[in-house]
């Protein structure tokens, strides 16, 4: 009777370790919707290696996050939308690409901040970017390129 007892608090144990370990997995993610951000989109013909939840820099520092990559059917770009902080406000002329933290780092988008008096708003979209760019597929090139 004792071992029924103390397995049922050792599974019941688990069990609340799994719950907490999901709540707080789900509230560092950066998935849920932030109160204190407003989402701005950015198209891209090419977003090889960005995740949902990459980050969004300017200067090297967080802003946001990426939170939605969908194809545009009509131009066959791919369309990423991005939340960024409140305080944070981007020129409207300002560019967006996609960086890579090394040869084995993530990706994420850097945002270079225009010089216009207007601001992006809510819903609008970054006019300048640069994709992604396949650095295995340029090492191929550069080492197998050399042999035809």
């Amino acid at each position: 009777m004792k071992n029924n007892l103390f397995e049922s608090l050792i599974g019941l144990l688990v069990i609340l370790v799994a719950i907490i370990f999901f709540y707080y997995a789900y509230n560092s993610s950066g998935q849920k919707n932030n109160s204190n951000a407003y989402e701005i989109n950015a198209s891209f013909t090419q977003v090889s290696g960005l995740v949902t939840g990459a980050d969004v820099r300017l200067s090297g520092i967080k802003i946001g996050s990426v939170t939605e990559q969908k194809l545009d059917a009509e131009i066959y770009d791919a369309i990423v939308t991005m939340q960024i902080d409140n305080d944070i406000k981007i020129p409207s002329d300002s560019s967006a690409k996609i960086s890579s933290e090394g040869l084995l780092g993530g990706y994420f988008i850097m945002i270079e901040p225009g010089g216009s008096e207007t601001m992006l708003q809510v819903g609008e979209t970054i006019e300048l970017t640069q994709g992604s760019i396949d650095l295995i597929g340029l090492l191929g090139n550069a080492v197998f390129g050399s042999m035809q």
